[in-house]
């Protein structure tokens, strides 16, 4: 299976940059034509500029050539992986700026073609959606308040992709409180899934 990995986390020392390895080395192991990138380390530029901004819906090839790569990969593949942490109820700010700069009108979508409609999918080449994640909150809360990072992910970013696209959501919650052999267990369930896929 095609599939790009999308890691956003800037210490690669950290919970991420071990789910990130695991998840390479597995899918690796299993066949998976791979390609890769690390935000933090590519020093990915997530700011949409004035200039980009004005150009978003009448020009977007302008901020596509700037993001050819990031576009290319995203149209090639069949199975997305993300891997980031959970900061404030949503991703990173750099993985934020690379889905305002990367998933654009024309690639991810197009614009609703009517007033009270929705975007029309442009991203139907992927047929698998995978997340992996860690954050503070208990799980409970996050149900309380609405789980906004996994409504993002699993209903707004799922809905421009292929319709029968299958979707596996791993997150290990209460982050401040969790021991080490629980993060090594929540890698291995990583490592189990991903097997699976």
């Amino acid at each position: 299976m095609k599939t790009l990995v999308v890691y956003c986390h800037p210490n690669p020392d950290s919970l991420s940059g071990a789910l990130y390895a695991a998840a390479v080395d597995t899918l690796k192991a299993n066949g998976h034509e791979l390609r890769c990138f690390d935000l933090y380390s590519e020093d990915f530029q997530p700011v949409l500029t004035r200039e980009e901004r004005i150009a978003y819906l009448p020009n977007p090839g302008l901020i596509q050539a700037r993001v050819q790569p990031h576009v290319d990969a995203l149209q090639w593949c069949e199975h997305l992986v993300f891997v980031f942490p959970i900061w404030f109820y949503g991703p990173p700010a750099m993985l934020k700026g690379w889905l305002e700069r990367v998933w654009l009108p024309g690639v991810a979508f197009l614009p609703p073609p009517k007033k009270g409609a929705t975007a029309v999918p442009g991203l139907r080449n992927i047929t698998r959606l995978t997340v992996i994640t860690h954050g503070g909150a208990p799980w409970w809360w996050l149900k309380l308040i609405g789980d906004p990072a996994k409504r993002l992910f699993t209903r707004g970013l799922r809905a421009i992709m292929a319709k029968n696209c299958r979707t596996t959501w791993l997150q290990l919650h209460n982050m401040n409180n969790v021991s080490r052999a629980e993060c090594e267990g929540f890698i291995a369930k990583v490592q189990n899934t991903l097997k699976a896929i």
